[in-house]
């Protein structure tokens, strides 16, 4: 049987070439030339014809909707981004830095998953069946009856899901599968794209559960076409130093759980273990309370998590640096701005570094009074009381606004040893906690006196 011959198509246009070009023959456009499969005029049937099944029109309340099973992996942190567990014909994707853990994550989940009585199989594209078993054997996964499959071609691929219905297939990686309908190289756009499209559907056919392990670019996203994470059910980034031995799963997109969920993990001789409390990474270990440090309690999905900001004022040239690692740099110079607007304290003609400390990454805005607190701290040089924490956001006129969920933060402070708290005043409780001394405040001027007060 030929091969069906493909053609070109324009992103930008929609015009077709029969070859590709560097410039689109209708619209001037360039690089904008993709592979792809040519429109047949014989009725076929749709690749994603099981996607959604056709059905009548009817009202929400009238349709019977029951929540999806889920199959937990045997690893808690892991569960926990999932959204408690895999789910029958879900499709995750799952990318990251070369060598950070994603192969022996999901190594290690197959095997704790075929344990439980799960069918599950293992897809290589990038190492042969004898180097996944030595993994296996260094992760101290002995006697293991994960099967798998060294392969790259998706029609050999689908031919072994349908034969063999697993329950949980690992693709590793998506960017090594190739269709033998399309003649572009493995991790290719056009490939790339289809490939998925053909593994999703068979997904939602069969009800197999496929993980999806993604190559990601230079600047860190996920490589291959943005359709690709909105192919699949949830998308998965992993995160941290390979320097380091800790890191984070955070969850991007995740149509049957929380988003910006996280999950911990430490990078053993024996592979990726869960950390349950991950409070514990991000605090530094002072004998003593130390000049610019301090406590904040941060949300990252459900989970609150204390974390530890760094400042260091020095003193610098006539273009002071202002440089932050895990918080956004635009943010701190109008938090500077603002303290010296609205608190007078000055830093022009300072150098100011801030740092979360353990290379986790603060996107909400409850962690500006603690940055403020740590500035002022160093500047000043002395060190905030010992079982100090703060949270809350500033805003530009200097007000502090209230962060969201302000009991469970206070909560988790005070479960952890922590007395003494600065908080807005809408965070303020109702009932005393135990052991936790909370002091209010409504304005940035307010924090500074009460810090003061404490010193």
């Amino acid at each position: 049987m030929a091969k069906e011959k493909t053609v070109y198509v324009c992103s930008d246009c929609g015009g077709t070439s029969p070859k590709w070009l560097g410039k689109c023959p209708a619209c001037n456009a360039w690089n904008t030339l993709i592979e792809s499969l040519p429109e047949s005029t014989a009725p076929t049937k749709n690749r994603f014809a099981s996607l959604a099944k056709t059905a009548v029109v009817a009202t929400l309340g009238d349709i019977d909707a029951v929540d999806m099973a889920r199959t937990p992996t045997g690893h808690e942190e892991l569960d926990r981004v999932l959204g408690g567990g895999m789910v029958e014909g879900g499709v995750v994707l799952i990318g990251g830095d070369p060598g950070i853990g994603k192969s022996t994550l999901l190594l290690q989940a197959l095997d704790s998953l075929q344990r439980s009585g799960q069918n599950t199989l293992y897809v290589t594209g990038e190492e042969s069946g004898a180097q996944v078993a030595l993994r296996s054997r260094r992760l101290g996964l002995l006697n293991s009856q994960v099967k798998v499959l060294a392969e790259i071609q998706l029609e050999k691929i689908l031919a072994t899901l349908d034969a063999m219905q697993p329950d949980i297939a690992v693709i590793d990686s998506i960017q090594t599968v190739y269709s033998d309908q399309l003649t572009s190289a493995p991790g290719s756009v056009a490939q790339v794209r289809e490939c998925a499209a053909h593994l999703t559907r068979a997904a939602k056919a069969s009800g197999v559960a496929i993980v999806l392990v993604g190559h990601v670019t230079k600047e860190g996203a996920l490589a291959g076409p943005r359709v690709l994470e909105h192919m699949v059910d949830t998308v998965l980034y992993f995160e941290g130093d390979t320097h380091s031995s800790f890191r984070l799963v955070r969850a991007i997109k995740n149509r049957f759980g929380a988003v910006n969920e996280i999950g911990v993990f430490a990078m053993t001789e024996k592979g990726l273990k869960g950390v349950s409390n991950p409070s514990a990474i991000f605090l530094s270990q002072h004998a003593e309370p130390v000049p610019g440090s301090c406590v904040m309690v941060t949300l990252e999905g459900t989970r609150p998590m204390l974390v530890e900001i760094q400042a260091l004022v020095d003193s610098g040239g006539p273009s002071p640096r202002r440089l932050s690692v895990g918080l956004d740099r635009d943010r701190l110079a109008m938090l500077l701005a603002v303290l010296h607007r609205h608190a007078g304290v000055a830093c022009m003609d300072q150098d100011v570094f801030v740092n979360a400390v353990g290379g986790v990454r603060i996107s909400e805005p409850a962690a500006d009074l603690a940055v403020l607190l740590a500035i002022t701290s160093s500047l000043r040089g002395k060190p905030l009381p010992k079982g100090f924490f703060a949270f809350g956001e500033v805003g530009l006129a200097g007000e502090v606004r209230p962060a969201p969920r302000g009991q469970e933060r206070l909560k988790e402070a005070a479960k952890l040893g922590f007395s003494v708290a600065l908080v807005p005043k809408a965070n303020a409780p109702k009932k005393p906690i135990e052991g936790l001394t909370i002091h209010a405040v409504e304005r940035v001027e307010q924090a500074m006196e009460v810090v003061r007060g404490l010193g």
